[in-house]
């Protein structure tokens, strides 16, 4: 699928750079800080936290939104230098070009082994799961959410759509209760956003919702547990 036309690279309030979107007219991540975001929502507050009472060496994520990639390298880093197999799904309906993801800069915040292979594979892995060390693999699929369909079952999930009020169908319950149909028991859906709308339907899903504090710029966060 195309890129979305006109992106343009955007330095946020820790320096660290994303991409706004005239589309949905949204930043890919938090005007307060992308880096900072990434690292307090999805990997501390989901992946960080779901491995802190657990003795495993693997772990499976399903992102929603995979966006620039910032998400996946900071977590590839990570499993890496723990040596925690990781088995990565991220789904875009419009991936992001190369050549504009290297205007990110990511390479500075993340190890060069790190980024060498995510930029050589990047392209591959889309709609193909690659394995890109001895302990990462990853598949982009490349689709709309809203089709988005597997048998997989995932232990953490990134939920880093646009906002509501952007996305709205990304949203409803119908569509977050087949998200977490694909959460094992016992695993994490985390978001950068909380709602009265979103804890009601986590609830109403019988899962366990805690507000978990926010990142720059956001109170709070939602973090949801599948009992």
């Amino acid at each position: 699928m195309p890129e979305p036309i006109n992106l343009s690279i955007v330095t946020t309030a820790d320096g660290s750079k994303t991409i706004y979107s005239p589309l949905v007219k949204e930043n890919y991540h938090s005007k307060h800080g992308a880096l900072q975001e990434s690292n307090h929502v999805f990997l501390n507050s989901g992946l960080r936290y779901y491995l802190a009472d657990k003795s495993i060496n693997e772990v499976a994520i399903l992102e929603i939104g995979f966006g620039t990639g910032l998400n996946y390298l900071l977590t590839h880093d990570f499993c890496t230098g723990k040596e925690i197999k990781l088995d990565y799904v991220g789904v875009e309906a419009y991936p992001v070009s190369a050549d504009l993801i290297e205007q990110t800069d990511y390479k500075t915040i993340v190890s060069t082994n790190t980024w060498n292979i995510f930029s050589e594979n990047y392209i591959n892995a889309q709609n193909s799961s690659i394995q890109l060390n001895n302990f990462c693999k990853l598949k982009i699929d490349v689709e709309d959410a809203l089709i988005f369909n597997t048998t997989q079952k995932f232990d953490v999930i990134y939920f880093d759509a646009f906002a509501s009020n952007n996305q709205p169908e990304l949203w409803t319950k119908e569509f977050i209760t087949k998200i977490i149909s694909f959460l094992k028991a016992g695993g994490i859906f985390v978001t950068y956003a909380i709602t009265g709308d979103l804890k009601r339907i986590m609830k109403s899903l019988g899962m366990r919702v805690e507000k978990a504090p926010g990142a720059a710029g956001k109170r709070e966060m939602l973090r949801a547990l599948k009992i």
